[in-house]
């Protein structure tokens, strides 16, 4: 069976993506991408899949994988259960490993680690306890603690005595052939097309396809129904788009994809539970919390000392949560 394709977007004002899903859900499928992966189930139990290797998981299961390497975990859970979190996930692309090694010496001690990614590597319940609470705290860390938490995850896994490869080292990964698949093609091109008008009957062209078959090959492979996949799509953009402050929400709204400025409204408050400009002040205003912490620090003014943030008129204080994920 041929892998599906995962988009992975990672923020314009972020090295690398950490996040986390439950179970069902829509990429909880055989698929592949072109970044390295670093995946942990902190739930369920079930089969796992990576390149021609099959076996048992548990929760603690810790994988590396590399690029375009498929993959997979089917959950042992009774039809109609659902899961709040299954997973933890790190996905970090062949562009950041290349600034890592062109900046830092010290990063080609985690080469060989990478190389053997590529057959994907299992890591034991050592290794495994030993990173999972840095993971817990990189989904929710801000600015360089990041850094240092996933810098901490990467020597953790550098040095473990307790890993495997995985994939059989006659496994080659054939991403080309992947990517030439019909779903494959269609997700490619949403993704390069978002600021363009995407009509179904024409991806279904581009598929070689029947509109109705089309829509059901790509419900059944997405997880959503086309319209909604491409508008949360155009959301996740329009969500990098807000940290730029030079551009207004209407410019952004057409930059993103949107025809008119009131369905962009519409379906950013249905994705992300606000409104675009509310978006945008509570980043300004963590951008400002940050700014304040780098003004005190270069005062030599302790924590305790340090002034309060200022909120502006109107905008009320929000709680840890209240900060979107994308």
């Amino acid at each position: 069976m041929q892998p599906d394709l995962e988009l992975v977007a990672v923020r314009r004002d972020e090295s690398f993506k950490v996040w986390s899903h439950g179970y069902p859900y829509r990429t909880v499928r055989w698929h592949f991408h072109p970044e390295y992966e670093i995946h942990l189930i902190v739930a369920t139990t079930g089969k796992m899949f990576v390149g021609d290797h099959i076996s048992s998981y548990t929760p603690g299961n810790l994988v590396l994988m590399g690029p375009n390497l498929p993959h997979n975990w089917v959950s042992d859970v009774p039809e109609g259960e659902t899961i709040a979190q299954r997973n933890l996930v790190v996905q970090f692309g062949q562009e950041f490993v290349s600034s890592c090694v062109d900046s830092f010496p010290e990063w080609r001690q985690v080469e060989a680690l990478l190389a053997d990614s590529r057959r994907g590597v299992s890591f034991g319940a050592q290794t495994s306890e030993a990173v999972k609470p840095l993971f817990l705290e990189l989904l929710s860390a801000r600015g360089l603690r990041r850094l240092v938490l996933f810098m901490s995850m990467l020597e953790m896994l550098m040095n473990a005595e307790d890993r495997e490869a995985l994939a059989s080292p006659a496994y080659q990964a054939d991403s080309t052939g992947f990517a030439s698949t019909r779903i494959n093609h269609a997700l490619s091109y949403i993704g390069k097309n978002l600021a363009n008008d995407l009509r179904e009957s024409d991806l279904a062209q581009l598929a070689g396809q029947s509109v109705s078959a089309f829509s059901r090959y790509f419900r059944r492979h997405t997880g959503l129904p086309f319209v909604q996949y491409v508008n949360r799509m155009r959301i996740n953009l329009a969500c990098q788009l807000l940290t730029d402050g030079e551009l207004s929400v209407t410019d952004i709204c057409f930059k993103a994809g949107f025809n008119n400025l009131s369905n962009f409204n519409r379906q950013f408050l249905a994705v992300k539970g606000m409104a675009p400009s509310k978006f945008r002040r509570y980043q300004q205003l963590n951008d400002a919390s940050r700014d304040a912490s780098e003004q005190a620090a270069a005062r030599g003014v302790g924590i305790d000392d340090a002034p309060a943030i200022v909120l502006a008129p109107g905008l009320p204080r929000p709680a840890a949560a209240a900060y979107p994920p994308t």
